[in-house]
């Protein structure tokens, strides 16, 4: 009977342990990006953003290509990826490298909504910036889900094109979200 006992609570331990050392991941998360000024709103939309991040320490990855913006215009698509403001040619990926801070709140295995902070490096057009914003880890059923918002100066990571700050705004927010399997 001990044997038993023991057993079940090392067996216990060790699901606990490699639960909370989980890697979590997706390769459909969504980023959005809105510019609003008074001469035009723009928004776009990456559906194909992969994102990982371990449950025990909260690192936090986020990588997508340039060209998966979507625009509801095609010439502002064209524009965005040419010469004058992404290169997505010469620079073709975006990324975040980072972590949730605050995970020891966050309880992966219980629903519920946690807030935490992220905080990190994100690399646009070959130009790497600190960015620390809030967030926000639901757990429904034991799916785990992301979602914050943040602001970017464009101007910092050399997008500089001749319509930043009249067309385009240089303050520019980012939303995300994901879901991880």
């Amino acid at each position: 009977m001990k044997k038993k006992i023991l057993f079940g609570l090392l067996f216990l331990l060790v699901g606990t342990l490699s639960y909370a050392q989980k890697v979590y991941s997706t390769r459909t998360a969504q980023i959005k990006f809105s510019s609003s000024t008074a001469a035009e709103d723009i928004d776009a939309v990456n559906n194909q953003v992969q994102s990982k991040f371990t449950g025990k320490t909260g690192q936090l990855m986020f990588s997508l290509l340039m060209k998966g913006f979507v625009f509801e215009n095609a010439m502002m698509q064209e524009h965005f990826n040419g010469k004058e403001y992404m290169e997505s040619d010469k620079f073709p990926k975006a990324e975040f490298k980072g972590t949730i801070n605050g995970m020891s709140t966050v309880e992966l295995e219980k629903d519920g909504a946690y807030p935490v902070m992220v905080s990190g490096d994100l690399t646009i057009k070959g130009i790497t910036k600190p960015v620390k914003a809030a967030g926000l880890i639901l757990v429904e059923k034991h799916i785990v889900s992301a979602e914050s918002s943040f602001k970017i100066k464009l101007q910092e990571f050399g997008i500089t094109g001749k319509d930043i700050g009249t067309v385009i705004s240089n303050n520019i927010e980012i939303k995300v979200a994901a879901k991880y399997d």
